[in-house]
Formats: structure tokens, sequence, C-alpha cells
């Protein structure tokens, strides 16, 4: 039965709505999955208190044994003060603070709770940015929906991801939370979390709200500096930054986060061109919208507010439902609607939204839903899970480098692992790690090469530590090099050098590590990279002193195994770049849909002076987008169907790839288009469609891709969606570095 009649209580009056809604057919259209009868219902029975409270979030807090939370906000959930918690989970832990709120409070309207389950609960994924470079949208949907599943058995009903801001700057520590540098992948993959977090149905128990952030341009900070400003033109805007918004969007994400950022001037969190004009104007959106961590407090200090009063009533009048942990709205909306300084109106648009939410999760239902101790103790790090796990690692790996074959490794060769993250545990989860366990449960490189060669099989000297200038630990580094035949260096960063507020002006491999390179290079033995970080690197020297290198990121909680499976050919690196990886640090941002200048550089003439180019680095990334090595090689024989196309039509090109190798092994094959000239400067090239295919040694496979006047499309300078007749040149290939092959027109008379 309802659970909000288990007290006495105003809702009981409400129960024959409540059950008849319930039972309502699916409606039409915008109506359709809705509950409007029951929140309006809901929503009259209310004070202005209470409205309020249910736009307020604040978080719990964890100490050495466990879970807790403030006495104030304990307070708040019984005076119904608080519609959300987020830092909240275990089922124990929860259900208590669900009952405050169920059992103790006048109108029993059941809480969210919210968490930051970034890329996975307790089983944790590679990195964001690492998953996607394994260009699988099948497997970012399992591992989001395994995320899912997890947290909603711990008490989680809300996530804030996925993170789709397109992002540039290595130098942004917040890179590592998203897919990369191109609006056409981040698009798919922001559809495919979406899609992973919420299933079909988010009334299923092991289904969660998931959150697009941060709603907007985030990922364009001036300087690479966290926090900081955006200033870009509206065309440049809608072309790059927001397709991935509008796309989580199409896929049915439930809430939007606002960013941190000032955008044009105006931030993100009191932009009503934002919120009310595109968000919820132009794409109709009837979710809610969270800010994120007190960001319509950060308004005074922006310069935008004159307190947080004034703060506030901004935020609100801009179309933001929920203030998370600020407490703006629970010190100052009452004053402001009694002022008239904010609607009652718009008040009740955000409840709205918010029970709106909670009918679709089923918590009205059973409010209770998402705290079940069975669940928490079968699904969670279950042998399944973790098995994907390990699957998405190796997927995820990038193989950078790989100079006369040294990988894959050969049996019975003898192995020296070097490095301060060689028998890391507790930084190969990565940032943003939700409730992975970064002392037990992760597998280290050590682990799983002690596993696979036995105990006394396996040579191993620190070196040196991530940080730190003390290099005593290089005696060891070089005996035990010695003594084998090829040494694995296991190097990068720690997990808090990347993320939210670690920006970096220096994306180097940190502290002595590079010392500890090259003196372990110079005892003449093979030198394998592997990498663990969370953004590119700067690797010039490393590209040219190293005989291998593996990208493996922050792998996740089986990532030790991973980083065996591949160094061993267990499986066969298929992974590819979605972010280019810089020569310096002074060439970000950079991303390879750039546009070009009036003075190109000529390649054939790298030198020439008074064109678009650096003295003494080269222009290009060190490695490019779609970039990434294999074990195998693959040929290419492409052709078209036509050499012009009309609107109504499709262009069909046709890609024969050959596995040319030895060995068995994925390709991800890649479709680039150029327009030569258009009514605004067009970037040099831009991705335009992918697969990814298996192919045995010797197979060959034929991939069709299919472009229409629609594909063509941008901004005008009119701010029109629209195409032009001209001249394209396309390619297909490997990565994004390759020259064009086939030319044709686009005719629209």
């Amino acid at each position: 039965m309802i659970a909000i009649t288990r007290k006495a209580g105003v809702l009981s009056l409400l129960l024959p709505v409540l059950i008849s809604c319930t039972d309502t057919p699916v409606r039409e259209e915008k109506e359709k999955d809705s509950f409007t009868a029951q929140v309006d219902s809901v929503l009259g029975l209310m004070t202005l208190e209470e409205k309020i409270g249910q736009t307020v979030l604040f978080t719990s807090g964890w100490d050495v044994t466990g879970p807790s939370m403030d006495d104030n906000y304990r307070e708040y959930i019984e005076n119904g003060s608080v519609g959300a918690v987020f830092n909240a989970f275990t089922t124990t832990y929860n259900l208590e603070l669900q009952q405050v709120a169920v059992e103790h409070t006048r109108l029993g309207i059941p809480l969210l709770f919210g968490y930051d389950v970034i890329h996975g609960h307790r089983t944790i994924f590679p990195i964001p940015l690492g998953e996607s470079a394994s260009w699988d949208l099948g497997l970012m949907e399992k591992t989001a929906r395994i995320a899912a599943v997890e947290a909603s058995a711990e008490g989680i009903n809300w996530t804030f991801a996925p993170m789709v801001d397109v992002a540039r700057d290595a130098r942004w520590g917040r890179i590592a939370e998203g897919a990369g540098e191109d609006t056409y992948l981040g698009s798919l993959i922001a559809k495919a979390r979406v899609k992973g977090f919420q299933g079909d149905d988010l009334a299923a128990n092991n289904t969660i709200l998931a959150c697009a952030k941060h709603y907007a341009a985030y990922g364009a900070a001036l300087a690479g500096r966290d926090y900081n400003t955006v200033d870009m033109s509206e065309n440049e805007f809608r072309t790059t930054y927001l397709p991935p918004f509008k796309a989580a969007h199409d896929a049915g994400v439930a809430t939007f986060m606002n960013s941190f950022n000032d955008l044009n001037g105006v931030p993100a969190t009191g932009n009503s061109f934002l919120l009310r004009d595109i968000l919820k104007g132009d794409w109709d959106f009837d979710g809610f919208v969270v800010t994120d961590y007190t960001s319509i407090n950060e308004m005074v200090p922006h310069g935008y507010a004159r307190d947080e009063k004034h703060a506030g009533e901004i935020a609100m009048n801009a179309g933001v439902d929920m203030d998370m942990q600020g407490g703006i709205y629970m010190k100052y909306l009452k004053q402001s609607i009694q002022e008239g300084k904010v609607s009652e109106k718009d008040l009740n648009d955000a409840v709205r939204r918010i029970l709106d939410m909670k009918f679709r999760l089923g918590l009205f239902e059973d409010p209770y839903r998402y705290m079940d101790k069975t669940r928490e103790k079968e699904e969670v790090l279950s042998e399944e899970h973790l098995e994907v796990a390990r699957d998405a690692a190796r997927k995820s790996m990038v193989l950078l480098k790989n100079d006369k074959e040294v990988l894959p490794l050969k049996q019975g060769v003898r192995i020296a692992l070097v490095g301060p993250l060689v028998k890391d545990e507790k930084n190969i989860i990565g940032n943003w790690a939700a409730a992975g366990d970064r002392e037990g449960t992760a597998v280290s490189v050590f682990e799983a090469f002690e596993e696979r060669l036995g105990k006394d099989n396996v040579l191993y000297a620190e070196g040196c530590k991530v940080l730190g200038e003390d290099t005593s630990g290089f005696k060891d580094a070089i005996a035990v090099a010695r003594k084998a035949d090829v040494v694995v260096m296991v190097v990068g960063e720690l997990e808090g050098m990347t993320g939210e507020a670690a920006s970096r002006t220096d994306i180097n491999i940190p502290g002595k590590q590079k010392e500890l390179i090259k003196a372990v290079k110079e005892t003449g033995k093979p030198v394998i990279l592997v990498l663990m970080n969370g953004r590119p690197l700067t690797l010039e020297w490393e590209n040219k002193t190293a005989d291998a290198i593996l990208e493996a990121w922050w792998p996740g909680t089986m990532g030790g195994y991973a980083v065996a499976d591949v160094l061993y050919g267990d499986y066969n690196p298929a992974g590819k770049l979605t972010v280019s990886f810089p020569r310096a640090v002074g060439q970000l941002p950079l991303y390879y849909n750039h546009k070009n200048t009036g003075r190109p550089i000529q390649p054939e003439d790298p030198d020439q002076k008074y064109v678009s180019r650096y003295l003494y680095t080269p222009n290009t990334p060190l490695y490019p987008f779609g970039y990434g090595l294999s074990y195998t090689s693959f040929a290419y024989e492409v052709s078209t169907d036509k050499q012009t196309l009309v609107p109504g039509e499709t262009l069909t090109i046709t890609a024969k790839v050959t596995n040319t190798g030895e060995r068995d092994g994925e390709e991800i094959v890649q479709l680039y288009v150029h327009d030569k000239v258009a009514s605004v400067t067009p970037p040099v090239k831009a991705l335009k469609g992918f697969e990814k295919i298996f192919l045995k040694k010797g197979e060959t496979k034929s991939v069709k891709f299919e472009l229409t006047a629609e594909d063509l499309k941008f901004f005008n300078p009119e701010l029109e969606w629209i195409y032009e007749p001209g001249m394209f040149k396309l390619f297909v290939g490997g990565h994004s570095d390759m020259p064009f092959t086939h030319t044709f027109e686009l005719k629209t008379e």
C-alpha cells in the first residue's frame, strides 16, 4: 500500500487519489510517465515552509565509524526543512534517515539520497576519460548500469553523473570525469551513461536518477583553472559545448546540475538564458535543476549578487530548483517571496519537479525500496561486476608506443616491476571513486603479476615516491632491473592530482619519476612504461626514451589484472584516445578539430616565418585524438558510392578493413569530414561516425557509413541550424591525423 499512509497524517486523505493515479494508463506525449495529479495533490497540502524544504539539499558526513549527520540536519529533516540528502549510503543508515522523513514529519514526504557515483559505486571502473577511450558505448552503458545496481542497493537513488563537459585543456583537473574533447563522441557517451544509470523504468528498485553536469561550458574554464570564467561566442557555445547536454536531455536525464563558472559574465547558477530560455524553454525539460556545491552563495564573490539573500532570489528566478549545501533557500526564500522578490509560482514549479521525480522513483509507493539488505549483500562487488570491471579496464587502455614489438611480454621472460605505483591500491581506482575500497578490494599491478608468475618470480623495487625528492631507492631499482630481461615501470599521478580543485600548470610525470626512468633505462634493459593518471601528460621525453608506453589511466578495482592481461597479450589493446596529448603544456588548449587561420602552417615547410606556429615546438599533438596502437595491424580500402549529395539522399562510404598482422584484434574505424568553405569558418576536420570491429588475423570486414545533408549542418552567423552547398573532403582511418582521400559535393539546387 502507499507508504505515506503508514502513519496517521494529512496525506492519508490522498490515498484514493494516489491509488487511482498510480493505476492511470500511460498518458500522451508530454504527460507520459508523469504523476501530475499526485504531485498537485501533495503540493496543495503543503505550507510555504514545507515547499521550501523540498528545495533544500544537505550533505551527510562520514567519520571513522561510518556515516553521521549533523544534529541540525536531523532536526531539519524532522521539521520537513530538507527534501534531499547526499553523501549518505548503506541500507541501515539511509533507512534510519528515511524513517525520520516518512514517519516523523507532518506530510511524510520521502527524501532523495544523492551521491557522486561517477565511475562505479563499490565496484570501481576506469575513470570516465579512460573508459571513453574504449569507444564502446555498450560497455559504458553496462558499467553505469552496474553502478546504479550497486548504489541503489545501498540506499542511493540519485547520482551526480554523468559529467558531459567537453574538455580541451589538460591543465583542468576535471577533464578526468568526462569523455574528452569531441562533441559528437561526447554526446553519444552522454546518452549511453544516462541510459545505464536510469534504465528503462525509474520505478524499478535498481535504477537511479542521473544528473547531467556541469551546465554549461565548464570544460572551457580559462587557463584550465577550476571554477574560472568562461567567455565565448554563442555560436561556439551552441556548436561545441551545448550538444552533449542536449543529448543527455534527449536520453531522458532526470536532473541537471549547473556549473560553477560564469558564462559571458553571468554565473551559470543565476543564468536564465541557460535555465529558463534553453533548458526549460526550448528543450521543455521536465526534470529539476540542482546547484553545484554552494554555487548560489558563490554569486556574491562573483560580484553578481549583493548578498546571499539576493543570490537566492537570482537563482530561483533564473530557474534553479534545488540548493545544494548552501542553505540559501532555507534561510531566505520565505522572506523573498513575502517581499515579492520571488514568485511563489516559481517555487511551486520547482517543488512540482522535485516531487515528480520522487513519484517516478516509486518513493511514495515505497520509500524504503532502495534499502534492501539482501541486494546489498548479493549484488555489491559481485563476481559478475568485478569481471566487467576487469574487461572495462583493459578495453580502456591505450598502447601509445611499442618499439621492436617489446610487447606483448613473452612467457618465461624475467620481469622487474619498478615504480611508486606498482604495489598501489589507493590511487589505482582514481578520483571520485565513490565507496570504492582503496585498501583491500582493489588489485595492484604487483598482486596481478605475483598471482600470474608466482611469489618467488617477481622482482620489485619502488624506486621513489610519486612526489618528493628522495632518490635513495634508485639503487635497488637499478639492481633489480639488471637482474631482469624486461623492466615494467608503473608511474604517474596520485589520484588527488587530477579531479576537482586539481588544476596543474605542469603536467609532466611528477616528482623524481622521470629521473628514475632515466636511471633504469641506462641499465640497457627494455623499459615498458605503464601510466596511471587522470589527464593527458606531456610525454615527449618518455616517448623518445621508453621502448613501450601503455596508458592505463586509473583503471579501477580490477586494474592490476587488466594491466597484466594487456601486457601479456591475453587482451590485444584496442583503446583510442578521446583527448589529444600535447607535446608541451604551452600548446593548451589543444584539440584535433580546431579551425584554420588565415596563415596556416604548411607541413612541408614547418620553419616558415609569419604563419600560425610556435617556435621550436610543432603545432601538432604528440598523440592525436583517435590514436592507439595494437599488437596487430590494419589496412584500409575506402570507396564512396557517389560524388554528389543532395538533401533527402544518402552518401555511402565503405571501408574495407583487413587485419594484416599475426594476432586477432579490434579496430575503431573512424570517419572524418571537412567542409572546405562555409559562412562560418569550419574546423579542419570533424568526426562524423565510428564503428568498433573485431577481426581475426587475415580477416577483412566492410564498414559502411552513411552521410546525409543533415549530418553537415552547422550554426550560421544568425545562429540558424543549416547546411550549405559546397565541396567536402573525407577520410576513414584509425585516428584523426590522417590525410583526406575523397571529395564530394553537396548540392541544394
